[in-house]
């Protein structure tokens, strides 16, 4: 019985000796199985023609602004059109109250009429003079005496015109108009308001259409577009700026430089330009801001990578390169001006390569990958030509 028992320990131990081996040599299988190579994206460099265009912030402005002003003093005692409103030219706007203005002209017509009346008297008595002066009745002097008066009063004549005319005038501009057609800013005085002749500003009216945007360049640029105006041929190229919003979409009307500055500013050493675009839907609006483009050359045989295959290291562009044998090869590259949602590559790629776009953190240098090879257009909104 107790020799039994001891058989039965004997081959309980040995049970679990072989199980244990057995799991140690499925841990050793596991841990020497093959690891996946990591899969990651790339795409095949190919060279085309694509203009390299410049950008500039720019700002728009009004080609015509119009800050109107009263043209005599007084209480603004009606409003025509509420602020933000489009009006055409020679539109009432306000009213200033003309009483005191009225009067003047009632005034000035008065002046006016006793002055004639005054003249016309004179120069019946000079007729008079005259027929006496001939038959020696009077002498010569009272003659010229009365003649004398007759200029002056005809002066004063001429002076009470003068001011009727202008109290008239006054009257007039008790009524404000629009200088020009345009849009008004929303910052228009109330009814009640006190204007000063000459210095309070009622409103101010801008035309929508055109409109001026206002950029500045540094010298490389400046010289880069002249000498790709110089070699066109024509001068079109400096009619074909474009301008990009901030929603990212490209304004549909081109425009063209109308006005330069007469130098660099000392300041910056950059030089400032207007360049004037069509607005006929009134879309651009004074104080918005806007990327101005310029296309300064066009470069055949261009590479162009999507921005996310290139990594900053250590102040160096680096692209993730599939090369021979499927190894991932770290390189750095030379980048030139950025277009669109791409980077020009200057040096570093030759047609035909393939670079890693998705999946660059997952590859080491010298790595074996799986590539699957999808088309440039997945990763931006400029095909290639």
């Amino acid at each position: 019985m107790r020799l039994s028992h001891s058989k039965t320990v004997i081959a309980a131990k040995i049970f679990i000796a072989l199980l244990s081996v057995s799991f140690v040599s499925g841990c050793g299988k596991s841990q020497t199985a093959t690891i996946p190579p990591p899969v990651v994206k790339v795409i095949e460099v190919k060279a085309q023609s694509v203009p390299i265009t410049l950008e500039f912030v720019g700002q728009v402005e009004a080609l015509d602004e119009v800050q109107v002003r009263a043209r005599v003093s007084g209480q603004i005692v009606k409003r025509f059109v509420p602020g933000g409103q489009y009006v055409k030219q020679g539109q009432a706007l306000f009213q200033i109250d003309p009483q005191v203005y009225e009067m003047n002209v009632l005034d000035a017509s008065a002046q006016l009429a006793d002055s004639e009346a005054a003249l016309s008297r004179v120069r019946q008595n000079l007729a008079r003079l005259e027929r006496l002066v001939m038959a020696d009745a009077i002498s010569r002097q009272q003659y010229d005496n009365a003649l004398a008066e007759e200029k002056q009063l005809l002066a004063r004549v001429n002076s009470a015109k003068a001011r009727l005319r202008r109290a008239e005038l006054d009257l007039k501009d008790t009524i404000v108009v629009a200088p020009i057609e345009g849009q008004m800013d929303t910052t228009n005085l109330s009814v009640g308001n006190y204007v000063q002749q000459g210095v309070t500003v009622l409103v101010t009216i801008a035309a929508p259409d055109p409109v001026l945007v206002r950029f500045s360049l540094s010298e490389n640029e400046y010289l880069r577009l002249v000498k790709s105006e110089s070699t066109a041929s024509s001068q079109a190229d400096s009619h074909s700026l474009q301008i990009a919003l901030e929603d990212g979409s490209v304004y549909p009307f081109k425009g063209k430089v109308v006005q330069s500055d007469r130098g660099l500013a000392s300041g910056t050493g950059t030089l400032t330009l207007k360049a004037q675009f069509p607005n006929p839907k009134g879309l651009l609006l004074p104080g918005m801001f806007a990327r101005v483009q310029a296309i300064a050359e066009t470069r055949s045989d261009a590479i162009l990578v999507p921005q996310r295959a290139v990594q900053d290291l250590m102040g160096k562009s680096m692209i993730t390169v599939v090369g021979e044998g499927e190894k991932a090869e770290m390189r750095a590259v030379t980048t030139g001006p950025r277009i669109g949602r791409l980077w020009l590559v200057e040096e570093g790629l030759n047609r035909g390569e393939r670079i890693v776009v998705d999946g660059v953190q997952k590859v080491r240098p010298g790595e074996i990958v799986k590539a699957e090879t999808v088309p440039i257009e997945q990763y931006t909104n400029t095909k290639a030509k």
